[in-house]
């Protein structure tokens, strides 16, 4: 029997109803085998422990351990060795962004991400990207992940047919699992997602859902095997891996075949998710899928975005995957794809999540409440989106992000990043749904916005103040989170700072080994 006893903590309030109040008294929390066993003032180790870890928390703030419900991890270990366009406000500036990168290593090719080209006045092409690339592949992944601009050396390699423009949804989903052929995988080596995982439990991240296009349970234990076993990963499969997620007869919370073996019998960290559907498209692509069309639809070959699926075919996936106990998660970024995705919820019965919900009705958000359905959201995209969203959806802007409407309505809202389309950073997603605004600017549609309470219960994957009975996931925070009474700003300002001490995954330390030991 393990046994970690943290003395002197301050529980941080964390639930429905919660306000901001006078800091607690300092208590002691007991984690047994995993879980909270005991939460009061001056317990004792417990008389059977075999090994016991005393932590002196000189009166830390303790929460429930975060969860990023929205990750592409593989994606975000390779961030890094990316070329980044997030400056990028023309065409002219990412090709000579590309051309520098490639005058410092020649030959070498080149993996960008990150620029938005919705805000850009025309679109790019191909050649001109030829122009300054010669014969080196180069393939500039837009911000959104939903397009990527390649040069034609890209597109020759990654077998697909030259043209002079983008390759968008789809298409570009099923090339990126191609990349490796360009640049090889030490990107995402056991050993890059071990750092990845370190620097998110540096955060406070005790969980996260790995949405990534490429990979399975067999790489998943791998990984596991090589040192990966940080944090508590709920791994998903798309359309194309579920015949082998089925044939596992894997549902959804299923500990992953094989864990057993390599971590012991009552390791229940590495599990099955959802399978992922992405139903529509982005805003930036201009490929979300509304119910109106755009202001700039004289661009489009499709002026309000379309869906990715037939009603048909949405409903088939649905139909299986409900049937074999998994939950589905399923992108939905226009408010015609978050109306059609419910739709067929109510339908087949099946259970999961929106993910994004990025715009939607009044109606389509009480409805996501009368389903049961979660909304899945990632706050710190309206830094990003908010400029183009009023240049092309326009008045619809009040119906974006609407994380008011939907916790009034009775929706349950969880937060996370979509990594690496925003950094994989727990207080800046709270940040953003409490002030909702990146610059000296006013709250964009401050109406919509969460408290710092609201905020963190939608991080922490459902669980409230620590008490006996929770996961021992927890995190020492060495300032309260609800000390900023001020204006949002300077709430949002107070929780990107938030300084973190130490993080337990199932009562064990991941980080913050510094703590002094009593």
């Amino acid at each position: 029997m393990s046994t970690l006893l943290i003395r002197q903590a301050r529980l941080v309030p964390v639930g429905p109803g919660v306000t901001a109040g006078p800091s607690p008294r300092p208590v002691d929390v007991v984690v047994t085998d995993g879980r909270v066993t005991a939460v009061g003032p001056d317990l004792p180790v417990h008389p059977g422990a075999t090994a016991a870890e005393v932590v002196d928390a000189e009166g830390r703030w303790l929460i429930p351990g975060l969860w990023d419900q929205h990750v592409h991890l593989g994606q975000w270990t390779l961030a890094s060795q990316r070329l980044d366009l997030a400056g990028a406000r023309s065409p002219e500036d990412a090709t000579r962004m590309v051309a520098e990168r490639l005058a410092e290593q020649p030959g070498h090719p080149v993996i960008g991400w990150g620029h938005r080209s919705g805000g850009w006045e025309r679109d790019v092409t191909v050649s001109e990207l030829d122009a300054v690339s010669g014969d080196t592949p180069v393939v500039l992944i837009s911000g959104d992940g939903h397009h990527a601009w390649l040069n034609t050396t890209a597109l020759l390699h990654l077998a697909m047919p030259v043209r002079d423009s983008v390759v968008r949804e789809a298409e570009w989903f099923a090339a990126y699992a191609r990349l490796s052929t360009l640049v090889g995988d030490d990107g995402t080596s056991p050993a890059a997602y071990r750092r990845a995982l370190d620097t998110a439990a540096s955060l406070g991240v005790v969980g996260l859902v790995d949405l990534e296009f490429s990979g399975g349970a067999a790489d998943w234990l791998h990984r596991w095997e090589q040192g990966c076993d940080r944090l508590r990963v709920r791994m998903s499969t798309y359309a194309e891996g579920l015949d082998q997620v089925l044939s596992l007869g894997l549902r959804t919370g299923d500990v992953l075949p094989g864990v057993a073996d390599v971590t012991g019998p009552h390791d229940d960290r590495l599990q099955m998710g959802p399978l992922k559907i992405i139903s529509d498209g982005s805003l930036n692509t201009r490929t979300a899928w509304c119910c109106e069309p755009y202001a700039d639809a004289h661009r489009l070959e499709y002026p309000a975005g379309q869906p990715n699926l037939s009603g048909a075919e949405l409903r088939s996936l649905l139909e299986r995957a409900h049937a074999a106990g998994l939950e589905v998660a399923t992108h939905a970024i226009g408010d015609a794809a978050v109306a059609a995705a419910l739709a067929a919820y109510a339908t087949t019965g099946a259970r999961g999540s929106i993910e994004h919900a990025q715009m939607v009705g009044r109606a389509d958000s009480r409805r996501m409440a009368e389903l049961g359905i979660r909304a899945s959201v990632q706050p710190a995209h309206l830094l990003d989106d908010r400029d183009l969203t009023e240049k092309i959806w326009q008045e619809r802007a009040s119906r974006c992000f609407a994380f008011r409407w939907m916790l009034d309505d009775g929706v349950e809202l969880v937060l996370g990043s979509d990594a690496p389309v925003s950094p994989l950073d727990p207080w800046l997603a709270m940040a953003a749904a409490v002030h909702r605004s990146a610059d000296e600017r006013e709250p964009w549609h401050g109406e919509q916005a969460l408290t710092v309470a609201e905020a963190l219960a939608a991080s922490t994957d459902g669980w409230g103040t620590v008490a006996p009975g929770h996961p021992g996931d927890l995190v020492l925070l060495d300032a309260d989170p609800y000390a900023a009474f001020g204006s949002t700003a300077e709430q949002g300002a107070w929780l990107r700072e938030m300084p973190v001490a130490a993080t337990y995954v199932a009562g064990e330390a991941v980080y913050g080994a510094g703590i002094e030991l009593g």
